[in-house]
């Protein structure tokens, strides 16, 4: 119980207060189980002061100091606590519900099943705190300081981490769902058997993070950094769904896709059966033909796709066309007046020996002096030579088209053979 001396000091007001804290250093003040629901205490001196069990609901503690003090089991609800000092401070199972903490101090303050929910913790400090088992749902954290902080088992549905500093924190077994982390900082942190389903994690720094059981149903993940984080055992089902493991989060929601949308399926086995990727040169010239021969593989029921490669190449460029090429059934590429086009079936043909690719060149023009190389792979069809557009455009079928696919079907039908005699 308080001691009534301390009580009627307090009484007094926040400069009587302290006056007495500065005269009798040495004593610690027991509020402990005190009613001092909506008391104005701005700028009060608590400072290692035992307020187990106190009611401050509805207080002013505005930049008060409560440095080491203990509120274990104090009621804080809606509080105002910006600018407070908590520094070390014992808040285990305090009710912090609605309360605002902005810019507070909470650095290595013990907060273990602290009640938080809805509390306003912008740009709050808690680095290093303990939070094991806290509830902070709905809880504001934009910009908060939670480096090293222990939020293993810790409730944060819906939370907003927008920006938050998390660098190194522990949220092993924490609950994630639905919680913004935008822009969040999560370099270095635990987040083994974490719950993300439903969460936001763009521009998300994941460096070095370990995301290990992690449950991922719903996420939502844009430009995160994952690099050199461990990733495994990442469920992607929801609950009561047989269950769906991958090893990155980036691909969990392409795999939930396809496991779950028919329609998805359906682009895929469209894009592979009908794909066909164009490449040449986009001058003013030549890219009216290479417009052209896309508009009449259209009309044939194809999907042509079209990469400009007379923009500068960078390794970007060239990673991307090579990604175009996998999902392509066969290439059409126009050689007459080549600039770009050498390094990108340079980049394609050798490491692609499914993908029939099948040239163009103006008649006029001759072969660029390094494709010769390119006809010692079985899967590059001899260059079609052509007279003009109309004269391409009205042989594309025959002359074009049907040597592509007939080689594409070579390839799988020597494939298969190959595949049938190793499995004797």
């Amino acid at each position: 119980m308080a001691k009534q001396e301390h009580l009627d000091i307090l009484s007094q007001g926040v400069d009587v207060w302290n006056s007495w804290r500065r005269e009798n250093a040495q004593v610690r003040p027991d509020l402990s189980g005190a009613g001092l629901s909506q008391a104005k205490l701005r700028h009060a001196d608590l400072h290692g002061a035992d307020l187990n069990g106190t009611d401050f609901r509805e207080a002013d503690l505005r930049q008060a100091n409560l440095r080491e003090a203990n509120l274990s089991k104090a009621n804080l609800g809606d509080a105002n606590l910006m600018w407070a000092d908590f520094r070390k401070a014992n808040l285990t199972q305090a009710d912090l519900s609605g309360v605002s903490l902005r810019e507070a101090s909470l650095s290595e303050a013990d907060l273990r099943e602290a009640d938080l929910r809805r509390a306003d913790l912008q740009e709050t400090d808690l680095n290093k705190a303990d939070l094991r088992g806290a509830d902070l749902r709905h809880a504001y954290l934009y910009e908060a300081d939670l480096r090293h902080a222990d939020l293993r088992g810790a409730h944060l549905v819906e939370a907003y981490l927008h920006g938050a500093s998390l660098i190194g924190a522990n949220l092993g077994e924490a609950d994630l769902t639905g919680a913004n982390l935008n822009e969040a900082n999560l370099s270095g942190a635990n987040l083994s058997k974490a719950e993300l389903g439903m969460a936001v994690l763009v521009g998300t720094n994941l460096h070095g993070a370990t995301l290990v059981g992690c449950s991922i149903h719903g996420v939502s993940v844009w430009r995160v950094d994952l690099g050199e984080a461990e990733q495994r055992d990442l469920v992607v089902s929801g609950f009561g769904e047989p269950t769906v493991t991958v090893d990155n989060l980036e691909v969990a929601q392409f795999i939930y896709l396809l496991l779950n949308n028919q329609k998805i399926r359906d682009v895929i086995d469209t894009i592979t059966s009908k794909a066909v990727l164009i490449l040449g040169r986009f001058t003013e010239e030549r890219k009216a033909v290479l417009d052209a021969v896309r508009e009449e593989l259209r009309r044939r029921d194809y999907l042509p796709i079209q990469f400009d490669f007379d923009k500068p190449s960078s390794r970007n460029l060239t990673e991307t066309v090579s990604t175009l090429a996998h999902i392509s059934r066969f290439i059409i590429a126009d050689i007459t007046d080549a600039k770009s086009i050498p390094q990108e079936l340079q980049r394609i043909v050798p490491d692609l020996p499914s993908l029939p690719v099948q040239p163009l060149i103006l008649s006029s023009q001759y072969e660029y002096a390094m494709f010769k190389d390119f006809k010692d792979y079985p899967w590059v069809l001899p260059p079609y030579r052509y007279q003009s557009t109309e004269d391409l455009l009205a042989s594309l079928q025959e002359r074009v088209i049907n040597p592509a696919l007939a080689k594409a079907k070579e390839i799988e039908e020597r494939r298969r053979a190959f595949e049938e005699e190793m499995g004797k």
